[in-house]
């Protein structure tokens, strides 16, 4: 049974795009390109199934990287969850004024962004007697020719809507070739003694005439970094 599908491709652009730097994360500064695990997240908003699992391969950058900065209202910390004992025994939720705890913080942005999305998906081991690879391939091509979502797609940050459509086949990458360091390539959620230990993973980004290539799978995004540490990145 064929477990992973052909390359997949979406076109998807934006007015802005916040692809956060992890060490910059207090005031917000994007990457230069998108973060695997972002654009993951575009795919999984036009199709989401259990049964599938999503793995950029290539990012096509189509417009050139331009940064914009504006300020922001943000809150300082997060709403507190209420107990489900307190909401069962009719309690009332804890109360939060965003207003009341708001700081403004600058961003820095990317702007007018236009990306060509090559992925492929897996089957999990949750995908049943009926799910194959030609379902659901069918399904992600119907869905993006139709315009369908689960829900917004968005570049980062929720305020960061995305347009995703087919690709018209003549897109250009932009042709520039760059070193782009150390990225976010994803997170690993795993639970360690009945705890959360979730461990962000980084790779060795470059970008080949306007194409980034992608590590396939964790071993690869964790090779590339010991490379990367090798030749004397940081």
């Amino acid at each position: 049974m064929q477990m992973t599908s052909p390359i997949l491709r979406l076109r998807c652009s934006g007015p802005l795009a916040i692809f956060t730097r992890p060490e910059l994360k207090t005031e917000r500064f994007s990457y230069p390109v998108p973060t695997p695990s972002a654009l993951r997240g575009v795919l999984e908003a036009v199709l989401w199934k259990p049964a599938i699992s999503w793995r950029i391969h290539r990012i096509h950058v189509l417009n050139e990287i331009k940064f914009t900065s504006f300020r922001r209202n943000e809150v300082n910390n997060k709403a507190v969850a209420p107990k489900a004992s307190i909401l069962a025994s009719g309690g009332a939720a804890p109360e939060f004024y965003a207003d009341e705890d708001r700081a403004q913080r600058n961003t820095v942005a990317l702007s007018q962004v236009d990306y060509l999305v090559e992925a492929r998906f897996t089957l999990t081991e949750r995908a049943g007697e009926g799910d194959t690879v030609a379902k659901f391939a069918a399904m992600f091509d119907r869905r993006v020719e139709k315009g369908q979502v689960f829900q917004q797609p968005y570049f980062g940050c929720r305020e960061c809507a995305a347009d995703v459509r087919p690709p018209e086949g003549n897109e250009k990458s932009i042709g520039v070739t760059q070193d782009l360091g150390l990225m976010l390539w994803d997170i690993s959620f795993r639970t360690v003694k009945g705890k959360p230990d979730n461990r962000p993973i980084f790779y060795w980004a470059r970008m080949q005439d306007g194409v980034i290539t992608v590590p396939p799978d964790e071993e690869a995004a964790r090779a590339s970094l010991l490379e990367y540490q090798k030749k004397g990145g940081a």
